[in-house]
């Protein structure tokens, strides 16, 4: 017989079980609540004061076993799995006999009183067996190895019941961000939310969403940052500002991107990118704690160390010292393009030397930074929303952090001169004029906004999967999304 019509019977078998209880009048999916009073963890960790007292818990049914007038039920809850022991003696010959059409995949409640086995096990003495939800389909038997991994990723839940460790991985991203909030609240900020659909897709230099408002009649994108809407309620006299959420960018997907994903990024006012620098290792370290337990970890069999205070460098020095090429002594674009023509590299014609700056560091430079660097004063160019450097204009005062030659964290001191700003947003439309694709577009009521008024301010956002990835030993940004983006099976 064919594996398929095996599974055919199967779940025939679970239907008919089904329909054979609806008739006895025992629907499980009529039922709407169970008096839960326990879980399996709490049980199991203070057993000596548990012993002998009556109570209530539930879960599904992970294995069975039958020994002619008793059986045990594992069953599996939010904490764990645990033993019910149950007698037809004790539950009554009828009820018994129900108990022993449950399938694997059922959801129980069981009320009794716990003890424990002959054989040392912290298990549940039923009085009262009940079934709460019948499952008409069988848990896999075997669900780990590569081959089963998108099939994992695709029905989530699936992989939640059969594999513990999955749950664990979530339940630190939830500590880390619940530290990650902390934090910023103990400093007096304020968490808002802003628009996820806009007018404008700016912000950050990505590929947006596209979609159309019918009742106005013109098309919205789906937001690529959040960052210029938080500015604006700096400009409102909200000094200290955040919000954690998803973006969204219509670009290509790797073990590291998908379309959407969670970030944070929070403003202050009265604070430049140095100040961000002090938050960030702060912040990302008290992450690793609340998650790991430790600021020193282990990924993918490489030791990372987030404990501040992290490196600091140039992104020119860091160029110069990865290639031998100090392109700060170049003189002019020509020159630049020239040096990385010679190195291979692809460059465009309208490239200027903070373009090659950024090129040399992209290709020589980000594999090497395995331990958490803050790398600094980014060229103008790649920066259009960072203040210049007051004492070499070629540069802004920003930093991208990394680690594990990830990008996890990028921050300036906010431009806030609204002249300076009107100047870079009109290059940035240049460059797509001129065929650049990932460009932010002109926002003309941030600029307003502006001209208003911003107090200095410092900024930063923070990739939340990745980080997480760190913070978990995970190989792939699918394994810290419940649901990742995946293309549908035809």
């Amino acid at each position: 017989m064919s594996e398929e019509m095996q599974l055919s019977e199967v779940l025939q078998v679970r239907r008919d079980k089904l329909n054979t209880l609806r008739k006895m009048g025992r629907d499980p999916y009529k039922v709407e609540k169970y008096d839960q009073t326990h879980f399996s963890g709490d049980i199991k960790g203070n057993f000596e004061e548990m012993e002998g007292k009556e109570v209530s818990v539930a879960g599904r049914i992970m294995a069975k076993r039958g020994m002619g007038k008793a059986s045990f039920l594992d069953m599996q809850d939010k904490q764990g799995r645990i033993q019910s022991y149950v007698r037809k003696d004790a539950i009554g010959e009828e009820e018994y006999d129900i108990t022993l059409t449950y399938d694997i995949g059922d959801i129980i409640g069981v009320k009794g009183t716990v003890f424990k086995t002959k054989n040392g096990e912290v298990s549940v003495r039923a009085s009262e067996v009940s079934l709460l939800s019948k499952s008409l389909k069988p848990l896999p038997e075997k669900w780990h190895g590569l081959k089963d991994k998108e099939l994992r990723y695709r029905q989530r839940y699936v992989d939640l019941i059969v594999n513990p460790e999955v749950k664990d991985t979530f339940i630190k991203r939830t500590r880390a961000i619940k530290a990650l909030r902390k934090y910023l609240d103990d400093k007096d900020f304020l968490e808002v939310e802003t628009p996820i659909l806009d007018t404008v897709a700016s912000g950050a230099n990505a590929s947006p969403f596209i979609t159309h408002h019918n009742a106005l009649d013109i098309d919205m994108y789906m937001r690529i940052a959040t960052e210029l809407h938080l500015k604006r309620l700096v400009v409102g006299g909200i000094d200290r500002v955040y919000e954690i959420g998803r973006l969204f960018r219509n670009e290509g997907m790797s073990p590291k991107h998908n379309p959407e994903f969670t970030t944070i990024e929070w403003y202050m006012a009265y604070a430049d990118y140095e100040v961000m620098m002090q938050m960030c290792e702060e912040v990302v370290s008290a992450m690793a704690m609340a998650a790991a337990g430790t600021t020193k970890l282990t990924y993918q069999g490489k030791e990372i160390d987030l404990a501040p205070p992290w490196k600091r460098i140039r992104m020119v020095d860091l160029v110069t010292e990865m290639t031998g090429i100090n392109l700060e002594e170049v003189a002019t674009d020509e020159e630049a393009i020239k040096i990385a023509k010679e190195k291979g590299l692809e460059v465009r014609k309208d490239f200027k030397k903070g373009d090659i700056i950024n090129l040399f560091f992209e290709e020589f430079c980000e594999h090497t930074l395995i331990q958490p660097t803050f790398v600094t004063h980014h060229p103008v160019e790649v920066s259009p929303f960072a203040k210049k450097d007051p004492e070499n204009p070629a540069y802004t005062h920003r930093f991208e952090a990394f680690a594990n030659t990830w990008e996890i964290a990028n921050a300036f001191s906010e431009l806030n001169d609204p002249i300076d700003q009107r100047e870079r947003f009109e290059e940035q439309v240049r460059r797509k004029d001129l065929g650049e694709d990932e460009i932010a577009m002109m926002d003309e009521d941030f600029l307003n906004a502006l001209e208003i008024g911003l107090p200095p301010t410092g900024g930063i956002g923070i990739g939340i999967d990745r980080l997480v990835m760190l913070l978990t030993d995970s190989p792939s940004i699918r394994d810290v999304l419940f649901f990742p983006t995946m293309k549908p099976i035809k």
